[in-house]
């Protein structure tokens, strides 16, 4: 797509393959690389890198998609050198990766990758943020409401049982003495 094609005008695939995956990272990318809030993050963690990074979330995006298992590396890994991540970060990131999803897929290809990106989102948050950061509410409706559409549910899914602040996980290890 050059620059000078609305995305309006763009046909919306109906099921996800190789190429159009390719060609959603390439346009999520450009519009990345031109955000005034993500851009300079991205430019300086990928200078000289770009072409690589862009054959990683092509591979990615379509293992997650269509399963061809082919991405290896750890995302938790990959994002923990970057100290001055802030929530916003993950607000922009995910409102142009929504918009660009939704602007080339239909609506039932659209949501395969939608609820993992928010997936994805959430467990960064958390990894980055601590157990105790408060994933935003519109986020968590989100995925709810993509949940709903997917399986067709009128009722969202069961939040986890609220924990004690400091408590990171709601079970007892085998081995871990109660003193």
């Amino acid at each position: 797509m050059n620059s000078m094609t609305n995305p309006s005008e763009l046909k919306r695939e109906r099921t996800p393959d190789e190429a159009n995956i390719r060609s959603l990272v390439e346009a999520f990318y450009r519009r990345v690389d031109e955000d005034s809030l993500l851009g300079p993050i991205f430019s300086r963690e990928l200078t000289g890198r770009w072409d690589e990074h862009l054959a990683k979330m092509t591979s990615f995006w379509s293992s997650l998609v269509l399963g061809t298992k082919g991405y290896r590396g750890n995302v938790q890994e990959a994002h923990r050198p970057l100290g001055d991540i802030e929530p916003r970060h993950f607000a922009r990131w995910l409102s142009l990766f929504l918009n660009t999803v939704e602007q080339r897929y239909e609506p039932a290809a659209a949501v395969q990758f939608m609820e993992p990106a928010l997936r994805i989102a959430h467990s960064l948050q958390l990894s980055k943020f601590g157990w105790d950061y408060q994933i935003p509410a519109e986020q968590q409706e989100l995925l709810a409401a993509l949940r709903r559409q997917r399986t067709g549910a009128d009722e969202p899914e069961p939040r986890f049982p609220e924990r004690p602040a400091g408590e990171p996980f709601p079970a007892k290890f085998v081995g871990k003495s109660d003193d």
